[in-house]
This record gives structure tokens, sequence and C-alpha cells, in this order.
């Protein structure tokens, strides 16, 4: 999640992209466009983080300006698109530290720091939320790489429950434990908050890195089967949690810094190596940083390919609380590997990027 950058509710319906395809800077042919659904139908793909229908914003016992600004949740419209794009598998990031930001000059910010107490009670708030999401029609829940695979093959969408900062689990290494029971299967350390694990990427250092707590919680993540995901974190946070993980650990959405692309939440090759050489993997983003196109974000993910290879690039495209996306609909999925194989890319490469490339790295964490 970064910033405002998507419509709210009340607009109508994203049309099919397809036809505008020579506006976003890309050209796919018929047949191409064909090959994408063809592949969609022969593979389980995965979004590494979305947030479907703004539903972290469901029942809100508060409002704040971010809040009102990104308009109401549409959480039903959501889950038909995934559908309807064949979405395999979307890891639905509740926001841990919702409550504490505002817009500003310098983009999403925490205003203040929490009180006791309320980091918890917006996660259970959250966490109910999710799992009404999984009741709905074609939506299944995804605990495991084989609910993953049983959803491919009823043609559902399994919900893989996330949550973007571990702001929830204060001191506590028991609320780990208790996530896992809940259902969460990832969790972002750090978000727009600067919290008791770590520094983010978008304010100053304060720990200059981990803190000890942070690692003792990427230690029972390990433990306990969920997946560490490092996205918002800065080099520091990241090299100190490589050194203490025993398992694989994810970048769920951002791409490589360029000499033509600077911002913070981009990284660099040394950053993107820390992870994909422990055996992790980073989620190219097609926000509208470094990118004004999705024939721009298809060339990010085909520099994050080149840089740290073919088993460790994914797709988290943020969907819903996106920073002027550049792919808006999971009606348009099939497009993202119709645009890789048109560029030449074996199915096999794509179907890893896709999805695959996750569902390796999902079972690494949970096994046993």
């Amino acid at each position: 999640m970064l910033g405002l950058g998507t419509a709210s509710a009340d607009t109508p319906p994203l049309p099919a992209i397809g036809p505008q395809l020579t506006d976003l800077g890309l050209t796919l042919s018929a047949s191409e466009r064909e090959a994408g659904e063809r592949f969609l139908a022969a593979h389980a793909t995965v979004d590494l983080h979305c947030h479907p229908g703004r539903f972290f914003q469901s029942d809100l016992p508060f409002e704040t300006p971010t809040t009102r600004a990104f308009g109401p949740p549409f959480i039903e419209r959501a889950v038909d698109d995934l559908h309807a794009g064949r979405v395999t598998a979307a890891l639905f990031a509740g926001v841990s530290d919702m409550r504490l930001l505002e817009a500003s000059a310098q983009g999403i910010r925490a205003a203040r720091d929490f009180g006791p107490g309320e980091a918890y009670a917006d996660y259970r708030r959250q966490v109910a939320t999710l799992r009404k999401v999984t009741t709905r029609r074609y939506a299944a829940r995804g605990l495991s790489v084989p609910d993953i695979d049983s959803a491919f093959r009823r043609h559902e969408t399994a919900i893989v429950f996330s949550i973007e900062g571990g702001d929830f689990i204060e001191q506590r290494l028991d609320r780990v434990h208790e996530a896992h029971r809940d259902g969460v299967r990832a969790i972002t350390l750090v978000h727009y908050h600067v919290n008791q694990i770590g520094d983010i990427q978008t304010e100053p250092e304060v720990h200059s890195g981990l803190t000890p707590f942070g690692r003792d919680v990427v230690r029972e993540m390990n433990a306990t089967g969920i997946l560490v995901d490092l996205a918002h974190a800065t080099h520091a946070v990241t090299r100190d949690a490589v050194a203490v993980s025993s398992r694989p650990m994810m970048i769920s959405h951002t791409n490589l810094a360029s000499s033509e692309a600077h911002h913070p939440r981009l990284v660099s090759l040394e950053h993107a190596k820390l992870v994909s050489e422990a055996g992790g993997l980073i989620g190219s983003w097609p926000s509208g940083i470094g990118q004004t196109t999705f024939a721009g974000y298809v060339d990010s993910i085909a520099r994050l390919v080149d840089a740290v290879g073919i088993d460790h690039v994914g797709i988290g495209t943020d969907m819903d609380a996106n920073y002027r996306p550049v792919f808006t609909s999971y009606r348009d999925w099939s497009l993202i590997p119709a645009a890789l194989l048109a560029r030449g890319l074996a199915t096999s490469d794509v179907a890893q990027i896709m999805g695959g490339n996750f569902l390796r790295v999902l079972g690494a964490v949970q096994a046993r």
C-alpha cells in the first residue's frame, strides 16, 4: 500500500484494457492476448500483495482523512474481478497501521504512535473481515500450497491472509502464533510506522536495522510457518532478517531503482539480491513510480528477471491501494502473461513469475 491511486467504489467498473493497449504503450495481437488466456487456464497464478476492494476499511469504528480519501470498500466486486480474471490466489493484506496514516507532501506517513491495544484491536477487526471474504462465491481460504492447487482446479481464488505491518504483535511473540491460528500466512514486518520491529524505507532510520525483538519475530515466524515479507523495510532491516532467517523471504511489492527512477520504496540490486540469494523472491510492483504505462511495467518485470534470476521474481500488484497504478483491474490479469510471452519468455519461465516461485517459497516456509 502506498497512496491514493485508484478510483472510488462509486465509479463504474473499469473497462477491459485490451482496446486501450496502444494508449498504454503496448500493442498485443489477438493471438497474443489469447495466449495469455490459455496460460491462465493451464497454470496457477498468485498476486503476492493486494488490498482487493479495500476490504481493510470494512466496519471501521473510526474515520481519518486517509480513509475518507480512499472511499468505501467494494469487496463483492473485487472478488468477482479476481474470479473473472482467473487469479488463483491473492495475498489479501490487512493494513496494521491504517488508523495512524495521513497523506503529506512527502507521501503517506504515520501521524502519531499507537495507544495501548489500538493496533491489536484493529488487527482483530480486519481478520474478521478477511474471514467473511472467504465465504463469498468464488473465494476459498488459502492456508497452504494444496489449498492453492485446489482453488486452481475448482476455478476459485484462494484468499491468503496477510498483514502489512507487525505493529499488532506489540511486544508479544505469542501474537505470531495467534496470527497463524487466525489463518495469516504472511506478515510484512513494517509499513509506514516505524515500529518495534525495525526501520522503514520512507523515514529516517531509528533502529539501524532490526531490533532485538524484531530478530525474535523473524525466528518465531520461521518456527510458526508464516512468510516474512520485507516490503517497506530498509536495506539494513533486510540484511539483518536474512542473517537471522532460516527460511526464504520475499519483498512482495517493489522494483529496482535505476538512474531514471529514484524513490525510497524502490530497492537497489544489492538489496534485491540479499533476498534472492537466500532463496526468496521479489514481487514486481505496477505503481506509478519509475513507470507510467503497462509496457513500462513489463519492462520492470524483465529487469528484475535479468537482475536476480527467473526463480526469484513474482507479481505484487498492491491492487486497490496502489499509487498511480499502471495495472488497474484483475479482469486484465491475462495481459501480464500475454505480454511476457510476447517478449519471448518461455511458458515455463512465465509460470514461475506468475505463481510458481511463490508456491515454492511458501512450501519451503511451511515445510516441517
